[in-house]
């Protein structure tokens, strides 16, 4: 398929310069809102609604960020997409420093990073045609003549199964799937390098979603496309996702391969999450972890309970949680977790705060870990 470009305007679909690797690098990234009191306004507080998150996505793979609502999740992809300002910390796209960038130069970042939002019927213009919909970033970077732009629109409606004649509809004419599909046509007509997709299938019928969810697979396959990939839902990244992290008060609590994630989490908070997904059968039952029943609220995020943000509902909860604040350690290559159960370089406060009976729980749960990760899949006790 034919694509835009300044120079000469069509390329091949494919034909991105990105080297294999990192195509995004986050590190240390904060998004803060400031909470002001008082008769003068003062700041007297913070949102941390992202809150020093790092990780990397390579290029071609989906990486998906799940959690409760109100965790940061979509925060997190805005702000990396540059459509927030980030608070502090460093984002490197493509190799270049895009964190610190305003204004007009944020104008080329536009072609390479895309976004599609949760509500197609909110993120499209009611008044304005779906072909003029699709076209419109095309006229905003001054892409192409205009014939050249209505052969793109009709190039990318035929990728995205819309049929030609909906050019000249407008959006409350069509489905709720039919309009993300025009979201997901507006956000590949500039043939970017990476998508942010904002829980692109929450506001869809299930049997749509499968269908949705089908068209980006096949499409990032074909386009070579990366994926930030945000949801709620485990059952439905797990079908997408190369790599998922889970996010809870704006942190990371736990980052590892869709297929580690389902087989042996190790974060508490991930426990719960997966012991609710829901099921049909039997068998599937049988997949998932031991029945947690999830407690409370999520606390307030301008006001984080002392030591881990999850402590005040977590099952596995022991005295040290009220007081450390655990650091994000890797257990095994490419799982890392969010948890006092794998302390890293803060086993001496953890044991402080301890009952003598939980440390020895501590090291029973040290032996085992290290007995696990002794066998080739790093899951279960050794053969």
């Amino acid at each position: 398929m034919a694509v835009a470009t300044d120079s000469g305007f069509l390329k091949a679909a494919n034909g991105h310069d990105t080297a294999d690797g990192s195509l995004l690098e986050v590190r240390d990234l904060e998004k803060h809102y400031p909470l002001y009191g008082g008769v003068l306004r003062r700041q007297t507080g913070a949102v941390r609604a992202v809150d020093g998150v790092s990780f990397d996505v390579e290029a071609g793979e989906t990486l998906a960020i799940v959690g409760e609502s109100g965790c940061g999740k979509t925060t997190l992809g805005k702000t990396v997409a540059r459509l927030l300002e980030p608070t502090g910390g460093k984002i490197r796209f493509d190799g270049r420093d895009i964190a610190n960038l305003s204004g007009r130069s944020l104008k080329p970042l536009r072609r390479d990073i895309q976004v599609v939002h949760q509500d197609p019927s909110s993120s499209l213009n009611p008044r304005r045609r779906v072909g003029a919909i699709i076209a419109d970033p095309l006229k905003i970077h001054g892409i192409g003549t205009e014939r050249e732009r209505d052969k793109r629109v009709r190039e990318v409606m035929d990728r995205v199964d819309l049929p030609h004649e909906f050019r000249n509809r407008y959006p409350n004419a069509l489905s709720g799937g039919q309009k993300q599909r025009v979201s997901i046509a507006r956000a590949l007509i500039l043939n970017p390098k990476f998508i942010v997709l904002d829980e692109p299938t929450s506001a869809l019928d299930v049997s749509v979603q499968a269908k949705v969810i089908a068209l980006l697979r096949e499409l990032q396959a074909e386009l070579n496309l990366t994926y930030l990939f945000i949801s709620h839902d485990l059952s439905l990244v797990k079908n997408i996702a190369n790599r998922i992290g889970v996010m809870y008060l704006g942190q990371f609590m736990e980052v590892a391969s869709s297929e580690q994630l389902f087989e042996n989490p190790l974060n508490p908070y991930t426990e719960q999450l997966l012991s609710a997904i829901p099921v049909v059968e039997r068998e599937e039952e049988q997949l998932k972890p031991a029945r947690v029943d999830l407690h409370g609220e999520p606390p307030d995020p301008a006001n984080p309970p002392e030591g881990c943000p999850f402590h005040p509902r977590c099952h596995r909860r022991f005295d040290a949680c009220d007081k450390v604040h655990p650091d994000i350690v890797e257990t095994n290559e490419g799982h890392t977790v969010r948890c006092l159960l794998y302390p890293g370089d803060k086993r001496t406060a953890v044991d402080e705060y301890s009952t003598e009976t939980e440390r020895q729980a501590l090291r029973q749960h040290d032996a085992t870990t290290v007995q696990s990760e002794q066998r080739p899949d790093g899951v279960g006790p050794p053969e």
